[in-house]
């Protein structure tokens, strides 16, 4: 095998070129592929993103629940916006609505 150029050139190709795919089969895989990606991603993080607002819009007072920091407290007054718990006897602080992650059954706080 020679590797100068002009041998290169020469040389007859030993394989023979293969069809291209038609244009139409590359649009419908780029379609499949982002069905694909609507029904494993963007549909279940809709889904989730719905029952959370669900959850938040049904707080009341005296739930008990776990902020999305870890924290466990109790529901003392609801805002539009902001919610007020309680963390002990005397401890009370604010939180925005979206960061209640789980509602826990009544007593669980009293449990532990």
């Amino acid at each position: 095998m020679s590797f100068f150029i002009s041998d290169a050139m020469a040389a007859a190709p030993t394989t023979t070129q293969a069809a291209q795919p038609d244009g139409t089969f590359s649009l419908i895989m780029i379609v499949v592929i982002f069905v694909l990606f609507y029904f494993m991603l963007i549909r279940p993080q809709n889904k989730r993103a719905k029952e959370h607002r669900e959850m938040v819009n049904q707080l009341k007072k005296g739930d008990e629940i776990v902020t999305s920091g870890g924290i466990l407290a109790k529901v003392v007054s609801i805002d539009e916006q902001y919610i007020k718990v309680a963390l002990a006897e005397g401890v009370e602080i604010n939180l925005q609505r979206g960061a209640v992650s789980t509602i826990l059954p009544k007593g669980t706080i009293k449990s532990l």
